[in-house]
């Protein structure tokens, strides 16, 4: 029986898969549905003829191969006869590639102790690598401050303007509606105690010591940490870091300290921004639910919030702000050779971010009220 360039003949329990002619993918389909019909119960071995076959390409050698192993799982022996070299030589290259690429599943097992000893020893060497990155960093900047021909005055204002200035109207945005949400929530019970006046006293010591610069480093921390880390990311996987090596360039000057001391600069100007758009957003609160006048509220503030918490305030910023730039950068650096890396590598840094600027405060906090601050 002929088909195209395949012949089958069937003899008992024996069957001979005759080819002729070139075996391309554009038979494979026509081949397989003949093949097909084969009742492959009732034979004991099949002959794959390739002697009146003159070319064969890569999609009908892996046809060939799957047949093959196909017919070997169902205890079927094979036997191929070909006499052409070159058709050999591609049929051997399936077949050895094939064994390279089979795939073993590997058994996942749930072992709770395994799994926790596994995350400590990976976050405690994570935590050893950051170190070493800010042991480097720190010898970098003293290098860097050291020779005033060093510093790239282009690069920082450049990272000011991205970092800070851009930042501006979220920043003002989200601190004047979280003066309105503190005072809204606390005027309900002010008016209880028929204290309304005392609302001044504490949007400004919490705003000023508290919330205006954590809102900031979040804010920041979500925008540019997590830019700094798709930025050195990318460039990683660019190559464009070891470009940089090889023609001499440093990129701890050129892309890493610019970035930190930028943040550093812009930070405070932030959080002084944060400040007053927080006290803003509580001083409108005051006026429509509370009937205290602007002109009220400012007197109250000048006479009872101490210049100390401005300035308690202000003071966090640039820790804040190394320790976004830094934990962002140090992140980029540890993204690998694929996209995927960029994307957990940048949540990563936003959560590390914030979660450092948190502890950060709190010893800031509990620092100050051992001084009396």
């Amino acid at each position: 029986m002929s088909y195209l360039s395949l012949e089958i003949n069937k003899e008992g329990s024996n069957v001979s898969l005759n080819f002729f002619g070139e075996f391309t993918i554009y038979q494979v389909n026509s081949y397989q549905s003949q093949i097909d019909k084969i009742n492959l119960n009732a034979i004991n071995e099949l002959s794959i003829n390739f002697l009146e076959l003159n070319y064969l390409d890569s999609a009908a050698s892996i046809f060939i191969h799957n047949l093959s192993m196909q017919l070997k799982k169902q205890k079927i022996k094979v036997d191929l006869i070909c006499a052409n070299k070159d058709i050999l030589d591609i049929l051997s290259l399936v077949e050895n590639y094939k064994k390279k690429t089979t795939y073993i599943p590997t058994i996942k097992t749930f072992n709770i102790i395994e799994k926790i000893g596994k995350n400590t020893l990976d976050n405690f060497f994570g935590f050893l690598s950051f170190m070493a990155f800010l042991g480097k960093l720190f010898i970098n900047k003293i290098k860097y401050l050291s020779n005033i021909k060093n510093i790239r005055y282009k690069e920082i204002f450049f990272e000011i303007n991205e970092s800070g200035i851009k930042a501006f109207w979220i920043i003002s945005l989200t601190s004047f509606l979280i003066g309105v949400v503190v005072a809204y929530q606390s005027s309900f019970q002010l008016k209880i105690y028929g204290a309304n006046i005392f609302i001044v006293d504490m949007l400004g010591i919490s705003i000023l010591r508290e919330l205006a610069p954590l809102i900031t480093a979040i804010v920041i921390a979500g925008r540019s940490g997590s830019a700094f880390t798709a930025q050195i990311g990318s460039m990683k996987i660019t190559q464009e870091l070891d470009a940089m090596k090889t023609m001499g360039f440093d990129p701890y000057i050129f892309l890493v300290l610019p970035r930190i001391i930028a943040l550093m600069i812009v930070m405070p100007i932030l959080i002084f921004i944060a400040d007053i758009m927080g006290i803003m957003g509580g001083m409108l609160v005051a006026n429509l639910d509370l009937g205290i006048t602007s002109e009220l509220f400012l007197d109250r503030f000048n006479e009872t919030i101490a210049v100390k918490h401005f300035f308690i305030g202000i003071i966090k910023g640039p820790f804040f702000a190394f320790l976004i730039a830094s934990i962002g950068i140090y992140r980029g650096l540890k993204v690998k050779d694929d996209t995927q890396s960029i994307g957990l590598n940048t949540t990563k840094s936003v959560v590390e971010s914030i979660f450092a600027v948190i502890v950060c405060d709190a010893i800031f906090s509990i620092a100050f009220i051992n001084l009396g601050i």
